[in-house]
């Protein structure tokens, strides 16, 4: 199966327990939380910085979810939706939007990294962490929905509201910012033509 069909399957899935949700078998919530727990507590780090105030936030977030599930009309994908909320919920809670930190900033580890991996993965966090502190405050979010939670422009758009090619431009920007880095990696090593 395609990526592409694994997301389609995926969101099917989030509608259909949704819609069994809205339907009375409100136990199934607890399977939407542990989908998306960790990237609503990641969009909470992102802007109070600390674990308690994160955890507060997504619960928060999940309240909001569950009392407004009735609202979603699936046409958009549902963790589309829910980040949409998370967002507001959070730019409700913050007194300045400058607070906002991007995930980039934080470690993002995995078991599995090898060294290499582990190198490439920090020089890929250094140069769009570059990237986003080149961007005006409240768009750094930007970045973060498409490179840290794969979201398209158009779903950027929905959480944010933000205009489709403004997005585009900081997300352009990060990538040259990448490849700009990439390339300059790639010919000081030993393989590459200096």
């Amino acid at each position: 199966m395609s990526s592409w069909g694994a997301i389609f399957q995926e969101d099917d899935e989030d509608r259909i327990i949704a819609a069994q949700i809205v339907s009375g078998q409100k136990e199934l919530f607890r399977l939407l939380i542990k989908k998306h727990e960790r990237a609503v507590y990641g969009m909470g780090m992102s802007f109070f910085h600390n674990k308690e105030d994160a955890s507060d936030f997504t619960q928060e977030v999940f309240l909001k979810v569950f009392s407004s599930l009735s609202r979603f009309e699936g046409r958009s994908r549902f963790s589309t939706w829910l980040y949409k909320i998370a967002y507001n919920t959070a730019v409700n809670s913050v007194t300045r939007m400058k607070e906002y930190q991007s995930l980039v900033e934080d470690e993002i580890a995995s078991d599995n990294d090898t060294p290499e991996r582990e190198f490439f993965r920090n020089l890929a966090r250094d140069a769009v962490l570059e990237a986003v502190i080149e961007l005006p405050n409240r768009f750094r979010v930007c970045v973060d929905l498409f490179f840290f939670y794969d979201r398209s422009y158009e779903e950027i758009e929905i959480i944010t509201g933000y205009p489709v090619n403004t997005i585009k431009s900081h997300v352009f920007r990060a990538k040259k910012i990448l490849r700009e880095k990439l390339v300059a990696y790639t010919s000081k090593s030993p393989g590459g033509a200096e």
